[in-house]
């Protein structure tokens, strides 16, 4: 329905009765308030600008407000004769929030703005409408950018790298940044939060570089990313410049960026520097605490972790996912079967829907505790289906308790499910090695080089003088390797004369135990010990970070080292930290 409009209204009136109506729909407490103020404007006799001004604001109210409703938005747009850019910018970037409506919906708006020719979209049409499309749609969207004229904006420039971050084109984020004349601050956090995201963390911290060179000052949220950077590649030493660099430039440090940095010390292996950040933080939302209970779990430290999960509960702070997620692994990684049991049932009490990664957890649980017949019940009695990673969990566990029977079942479940992943081949290969089925293990290589399948080769790295040095099995690549070579040497006869017998069941090759020895001595985690063992001296903390599970002789021989050598010793595997000391390992033997 269109009103009569009075032509009699003065500009001062005009200004006053909009005034009056922004007020009131920006105080609306509900919809249906909100209707009556819309039948409101529709049966006054209104200048068309105003009415035009007041149902936008409607619109706005309906697509951005906790207390709108997008369809009741949308429905007005589209019945309207004639809607503002402000109305088409409000449902777009409404629909691109909404966790109800397809992601499709606001292209197809944008869509219709163009076919329509009137009003002309801005700046803002497009990046609101990028933040929700896929790789074909936000190209369309850039190819539009070029033709309108916006191509010089840095606001629409910033926003095309996120979009190409966002979908993982990192090259095309970065030809649109090297692009731009100019780069402020925005810009530079967003690419490099783009490669963050994609874990390319090196090419991040590299154009932080590039970033002080340019002489732009970052801000938290820059900092942010670059904590993650350091954190993504255990670079403690450069994760501690990058936090004094923070102190000394006086950059805010609020809640996101306290949290970045606990998850830096965490993964870097010092969790007592990431306690010590969040006892600092003076307030505390659901992820920092859930970080610091991840931190904690990681490292084994299951006690600090439920001691701190029940200080998140004190602070009435409720626990999220991930809270919950952290203190299931403290539990597992603890073989706190009753404790984790427990808290698996405030978990569903809770009223948050268990993910997959939950009932994993649970499975570990189990696994860890070798209470195999417990995990697979638990498995077989799970709502939903469970993942290749639950499985592959138990296959571990029926590998270390050698059980035959139902590793050989999981196994051949695995490859049904993922007939094409090496891991499974290789897991299972693993398997048969350590129950000495050697004709089984060989008839499954077999299969795998038929394939062409080819298994991720272990990789370690270590940060010595801020600089990282990767070394992956039986790679002498290195430029120092002839003097990696003479402490591993001296590191083999010190351990060998000690009586330690090499564990050689996890070597997936039927030679002999001379032959299993060698390869045992070429696992990329030896050879980064072996070169902080060469270029530090006590008491400086060699720190490893290495891609795939610890095997059990490295993991035994590291204790012996520790405690030959008097050397502090941190691993960081694919699933946990092993702090090793004086011949034991914080992990207990459980892993």
């Amino acid at each position: 329905m269109i009103p009569f409009h009075s032509a009699f209204y003065s500009k001062d009136l005009e200004k006053e009765e909009e005034e009056t109506i922004a007020s009131l729909i920006r105080k609306c407490p509900n919809m249906r308030l909100l209707r009556q103020i819309h039948s409101h404007i529709i049966t006054r006799p209104l200048p068309i600008s105003t009415f035009s001004f007041s149902l936008s604001k409607i619109i706005s109210f309906c697509a951005l407000s906790p207390l709108g409703n997008i369809q009741y938005a949308q429905k007005l747009l589209f019945q309207s004769p004639n809607p503002n850019i402000f109305s088409f910018n409000s449902l777009i970037r409404g629909l691109s929030q909404s966790q109800i409506t397809p992601t499709t919906q606001p292209f197809s708006i944008f869509k219709h703005l163009i076919s329509r020719g009137h009003p002309h979209p801005n700046t803002y049409t497009i990046a609101f409408v990028l933040k929700s499309c896929s790789g074909f749609e936000g190209q369309q969207v850039h190819s539009r950018v070029m033709r309108s004229g916006f191509a010089s904006s840095s606001f629409l420039q910033c926003s095309l790298v996120d979009f190409y971050a966002k979908c993982e084109e990192i090259e095309c984020a970065r030809k649109v940044f090297d692009e731009m004349s100019e780069r402020n601050v925005i810009a530079w956090s967003v690419m490099i939060s783009g490669y963050v995201k994609i874990d390319l963390f090196n090419e991040a911290l590299g154009l932080f570089g590039d970033m002080q060179k340019a002489g732009v000052v970052p801000d938290e949220v820059t900092m942010a990313s670059v904590v993650t950077a350091c954190g993504g590649l255990g670079a403690l030493d450069v994760g501690k410049w990058v936090h004094a660099y923070i102190k000394k430039r006086k950059i805010v440090i609020d809640t996101k960026l306290s949290t970045a940095l606990i998850n830096m010390y965490a993964k870097c292996g010092c969790i007592e520097r990431a306690k010590e950040v969040f006892d600092e933080m003076h307030v505390k939302d659901s992820r920092a605490w859930s970080s610091m209970i991840v931190g904690f779990a990681i490292h084994g430290l299951a006690e600090d972790a439920l001691s701190i999960f029940a200080s998140m509960e004190e602070s009435k702070v409720k626990p999220n996912q991930v809270a919950f997620l952290g203190v299931l692994q403290a539990c597992a990684h603890g073989q706190l079967v009753s404790e984790g049991q427990r808290h698996w049932t405030s978990l569903l009490e809770s009223g948050i829907q268990p993910s997959i990664e939950h009932y994993s957890c649970m499975v570990d649980l189990f696994c860890r505790a070798n209470l195999l017949q417990e995990a697979y019940a638990f498995i077989k009695n799970m709502p939903v289906e469970p993942d290749p990673v639950i499985w592959r969990t138990f296959l571990v566990a029926c590998k270390k308790n050698k059980n035959m029977e139902k590793g050989e079942l999981v196994g051949q479940q695995l490859l049904k499910l993922e007939p094409f992943n090496p891991e499974n081949y290789a897991l299972l290969s693993s398997f048969y090695a350590a129950c000495s089925q050697w004709s089984k293990m060989s008839h499954l290589r077999k299969q795998m080089r038929d394939k062409g399948f080819k298994t991720v080769p272990g990789c370690s790295s270590i940060e010595v003088d801020g600089i990282v040095h990767e070394f992956v099995l039986g790679d002498w690549s290195h430029p120092e390797s002839k003097e990696i070579k003479e402490v591993l040497t001296d590191v083999m006869r010190r351990v060998g004369s000690l009586g330690h017998k090499p564990n050689v069941s996890g070597v997936l090759h039927h030679v002999g135990d001379e032959v299993k020895e060698e390869a045992l001595c070429e696992h990329s985690e030896r050879l980064a010990i072996a070169y902080g063992m060469l270029k530090t001296n006590a008491p400086v903390v060699i720190r490893i970070v290495k891609n795939l599970r610890v095997c059990e002789d490295c993991h035994e021989v590291t204790k012996i080292i520790s405690k030959v050598y008097d050397r502090e010793i941190v691993v960081r595997d694919r699933v946990r930290f092993h702090r090793f000391v004086g011949g034991t390992c914080s992990c207990k033997d459980i892993w």
